[in-house]
């Protein structure tokens, strides 16, 4: 199993298959209902991805042995904050360790873009993201947004100690 991780701009096919995905899943969660066609259009439109792109930030799609399998987005805060945004896998590749590698691919692109700390907000329903951000050395922070549907604020040092 060989995971692979490429920057992509955000209107890459791809890259638009795999948002209209995570929203379509998030959104039903929220909702705890199917959303429709039409209301998943509008909320693409609403929660647009384009500042997820140079200068103001990166997108990443993440492949499986050659297969679209997720993405995760970053968005520049300050000159050394990097906000995670749009942490997607499909259903068929999670519980693969595509997660963790998702998101350290991230961090390396966050460290490029100047990042000294990466943060992100997340809802009280999304359990597994919190689990997973906990398990890979996020800590919880105080609200930094406001953000309705953000309920959990996470954030990592991404500079690299000093050794000795």
């Amino acid at each position: 199993m060989t995971w692979s991780f490429e920057v992509t701009p955000v209107d890459h096919p791809d890259a638009a298959q795999l948002l209209r995905e995570y929203l379509d899943e998030i959104a039903s969660r929220f909702y705890e209902r199917q959303v429709t066609e039409e209301e998943l259009d509008d909320l693409l439109e609403k929660n647009h991805s384009r500042d997820l792109t140079p200068p103001t930030g990166a997108f990443l799609l993440a492949r499986r042995d050659g297969v679209l399998a997720g993405c995760a987005g970053l968005r520049i805060a300050s000159p050394d904050i990097t906000e995670l945004t749009r942490v997607f896998l499909r259903k068929s590749e999670r519980g693969k360790g595509g997660a963790a590698l998702l998101v350290a691919a991230a961090e390396d692109v966050a460290r490029g873009l100047g990042a000294s700390l990466i943060r992100l907000d997340t809802r009280r329903d999304l359990v597994e993201a919190r689990a997973l951000y906990a398990r890979l050395g996020y800590e919880e922070v105080e609200r930094f947004n406001d953000e309705p549907f953000a309920h959990h604020f996470f954030a990592k040092s991404l500079e690299v100690p000093d050794r000795v």
